[in-house]
C-alpha cells in the first residue's frame, strides 16, 4: 500500500467516524475532509471543487425545488383527501407511503417518485400528529428497493445490463431484474412497516420554531363563489378538507342573515364563511373548497410579487382601537388582512370589522418588497418566518405535469436525469409554481455543500489506486469461499463501496471484477452481475451513497448515524434474501 493510498483510506475513515460521532455538522465535516485531502495532495487543486458541477448535486438541488413546488401547489393534498381520506394511523400511513413509492420507483426514476410523495408524507404526518422523520427515510429506502425491480428502475441495473451484453453478447432485458427485485421489495416493505421504530424521532431545522409559535385560533373569512366546489356541500364536508383543524364558526347569507353552521347545513353560492383554525388547516380548507378570500387580491397580484407574513400588533401601533374597514387598510397601504388571532378569543364579527388590540397576531399579505417598511410604519413586529400559503395562488396540476414530462423523458432515454430535473426546476419558476424568492429557501445548502465536498474526497480512493487494491483483496478472499459465500461477498462489498464511489461508479468498478473471478471459479457471471447491481442499488447505511437518501436528510432532520440504525438490519436482510434468490433464479453452475 502506497503512502497516498494510506492517506486516502485514513481521511475517509476519520471522516466517517466524525459523521457517526455527530459532534460537528455534516457539511463542516465534509468540507474539512476536502481541505485535508487537498493538504495531503491526494486531491488536486483543479479537481477540488468539481463536485459542485457533479450530476448528483444538480439532481438533488433540482429535486428539492421540484418537490417544494409540488407541495406548494396543493395538488397532493387534494389527492390525499380523495384517495386516502380516512387513513390516520401512523403505521398504516407508513405502509401506504412506502408501498406507493416502491411501486412507482420500478417504472420511473426513484428520486422522481420520492419527490412526488414527500409532500404527501408531510400531510399525513400532520394529520396523525407524528414527525415526518417517521416516514421519510423508510420512503427513501423503499424507493431504492423499488428500483431493483426493472432495468430502468435505477442506474446500476442499466449499467449492469450493458456490461452483461459486452461480456456475454446478450444484455439483461427489462424484466430480468423483476423476480429477485420483487422478492426484495416485498420483504423490504414488510420490514420497514414493522421496524420503523428503530429510527429516532427527529425534527427538521426550523420545525422547532414553527412549533414554538404554533397558533391554532386564527380567524379568517372566505366566500363560497358560484364556481366553488363547495356549493351544495355541507359544513361537515368542508371541514373534512381542513383535516379537522379548521371550523366554520358562522355563515352569512348575501342578505346579511347569520346562519348557524350545523354539520348538515348546506352551503350556497355567495355565502360568507367565518372560519377558525391553524394556518395550514385554513389554507387547505380554502384552497380545496375553492373559496374566495378577497376580491382585491387580484389587483395586488397584478402589481407585484405577493408575500404573506404573521405580525404582532405593537404597543404604539396605529391598528389599536381600529378595524381594517375603518382604516381602509387595503386602499391606504395595499395590505390585505387574511386572518386574525387573539389569545382565548373566538371572533363573531366579520374579519374587516374586528377592532384590533395590542398583542393581536395578524396574517397580512402585500407586495413582498414593501412589507418590511409597512410593518415598521404600523409598528407591527413580524414573527419568525414561516411558510404560510394562506391566500396564495395555486398552480394546481401544472407542477405535476412538469415533473411527469421530466420523468418520462428520462425513462425513455431522451434526456439525462440531471438535465431533465434541472429543466423541471427552471420551468417550475417560469410557470410561477414556486415564487422566485422561495427557490433558494428550498435548496438545502448544508446538504449540497456536503455532497459537493465529498465527491472529490471519495474519488481520491480511485485516483490513488485504492479501489484497485480493494479489488485485489476481494479476488483473493473470494477464491477460498463456497459459491454462495463468494456471491454474498460481492454484494456486501458493493454495498460498502457505494457511499464513496456512487452507485454507477461502483458498478463500473466492481462488475468486471465480479465477472472475471466468476469465470476463474467456473461460475456463470449472471448471478454475480445481479449481485453487484443489488449491492450498488441498496445503500441503506449513509445519506451520501444515493441521492434519495440525501434528499430526505434535511426535511427529516436526520443525522448521519440514523441511517445505519434502520439501514444496517435492512442491508443484512437484503443479503440473506438476495443470495438464495439469485442462486435459484440465476443458477451459477
Amino acid at each position: 500500500m502506497t503512502l497516498q493510498q494510506m492517506m486516502a483510506f485514513g481521511i475517509v475513515a476519520i471522516m466517517v467516524g466524525a459523521f457517526i460521532w455527530g459532534r460537528w455538522r455534516y457539511d463542516v465535516v465534509a468540507a474539512s475532509a476536502l481541505l485535508a485531502a487537498l493538504a495531503c495532495g491526494i486531491v488536486r487543486p483543479e479537481n477540488a471543487f468539481s463536485g459542485f458541477s457533479d450530476d448528483i448535486v444538480i439532481i438533488v438541488a433540482s429535486a428539492l425545488v421540484v418537490s417544494s413546488a409540488i407541495s406548494r401547489s396543493g395538488i397532493m393534498e387534494v389527492a390525499l383527501q380523495r384517495f386516502a381520506p380516512d387513513i390516520s394511523a401512523p403505521r398504516t400511513q407508513l405502509l401506504v407511503l412506502v408501498t406507493i413509492v416502491t411501486l412507482l420507483s420500478a417504472f420511473v426514476k426513484n428520486i422522481g417518485a420520492l419527490a412526488i410523495m414527500i409532500p404527501i408524507a408531510f400531510q399525513m404526518a400532520k394529520r396523525s400528529g407524528v414527525t415526518p422523520s417517521m416516514f421519510l427515510m423508510p420512503m427513501a429506502f423503499g424507493s431504492l428497493l423499488g428500483g431493483l425491480m426493472t432495468q430502468i428502475g435505477t442506474s446500476p441495473n442499466i449499467i449492469v445490463s450493458r456490461l452483461r451484453g459486452e461480456i456475454t453478447g446478450t444484455p439483461f432485458t427489462m424484466f430480468d431484474f423483476t423476480p429477485v427485485g420483487a422478492i426484495l421489495a416485498l420483504v423490504g416493505v414488510i420490514f420497514l412497516a414493522l421496524f420503523y421504530w428503530l429510527l429516532p424521532t427527529r425534527v427538521a431545522a426550523g420545525g422547532a420554531m414553527d412549533a414554538a409559535i404554533d397558533i391554532k385560533n386564527y380567524m379568517t373569512e372566505a366566500t363560497v363563489t358560484a364556481q366553488s366546489s363547495s356549493v351544495g356541500k355541507t359544513v361537515a364536508d368542508l371541514r373534512k378538507l381542513g383535516g379537522g383543524g379548521a371550523t366554520v364558526t358562522a355563515i352569512l347569507s348575501p342578505s346579511g342573515q347569520r346562519r348557524t353552521p350545523l354539520p348538515d347545513t348546506v352551503l350556497q353560492a355567495d355565502d360568507v364563511l367565518l372560519i377558525e383554525g391553524d394556518p395550514d388547516a385554513l389554507d387547505k380548507l380554502v384552497a380545496q373548497g375553492v373559496l374566495a378570500m378577497d376580491e382585491r387580491q387580484s389587483a395586488v397580484r397584478a402589481s407585484g410579487d405577493l408575500g404573506t407574513v404573521e405580525a404582532i400588533v405593537g404597543q404604539n401601533s396605529g391598528f389599536i382601537g381600529r378595524s381594517a374597514r375603518t382604516l381602509a387598510l387595503f386602499h391606504r397601504s395595499g395590505l390585505t388582512l387574511l386572518a386574525v388571532s387573539r389569545r382565548d378569543k373566538r371572533f363573531t364579527e366579520r374579519l374587516s370589522e374586528i377592532v384590533f388590540e395590542m398583542g393581536d397576531v395578524l396574517v397580512l399579505q402585500g407586495e413582498i418588497d414593501r412589507l418590511p417598511d409597512l410593518l415598521r410604519a404600523w409598528d407591527c413586529l413580524p414573527l419568525a418566518e414561516r411558510k404560510l400559503r394562506l391566500g396564495n395562488v395555486r398552480k394546481g396540476i401544472v407542477p405535476l405535469i412538469i415533473l411527469g414530462v421530466a420523468m418520462a423523458s428520462t425513462a425513455s432515454g431522451l434526456v439525462p436525469i440531471a438535465a431533465a430535473f434541472f429543466a423541471a426546476a427552471v420551468l417550475m419558476v417560469v410557470a410561477k409554481a414556486i415564487p422566485t424568492r422561495e427557490v433558494y429557501g428550498a435548496l438545502d445548502a448544508p446538504i449540497l455543500l456536503m455532497l459537493a465536498a465529498l465527491i472529490p474526497v471519495s474519488d481520491a480512493l480511485r485516483t490513488t489506486g485504492g479501489t484497485d487494491l480493494i479489488a485485489g483483496w476481494l479476488s483473493m478472499v473470494a477464491h477460498s469461499l463456497p459459491s454462495y459465500g463468494a456471491l454474498a461477498l460481492i454484494m456486501v462489498v458493493a454495498m460498502a463501496v457505494t457511499p464513496f464511489l456512487n452507485n454507477a461508479a461502483t458498478v463500473l468498478v466492481m462488475a468486471p471484477i465480479a465477472a472475471t473471478f466468476a469465470s476463474q471459479l467456473g461460475y456463470r457471471p449472471d448471478a454475480f452481475l445481479m449481485a453487484i447491481a443489488i449491492g450498488a442499488g441498496c445503500d441503506f447505511l449513509t445519506p451520501i451513497g444515493h441521492q434519495c437518501n440525501t434528499l430526505v436528510m434535511g426535511p427529516g432532520g436526520y443525522r448521519f448515524a440514523d441511517y445505519s440504525r434502520l439501514g444496517l438490519p435492512l442491508s443484512i436482510l437484503v443479503v440473506l434474501v438476495a443470495v438464495p434468490a439469485l442462486m435459484l433464479v440465476w443458477p451459477i453452475q
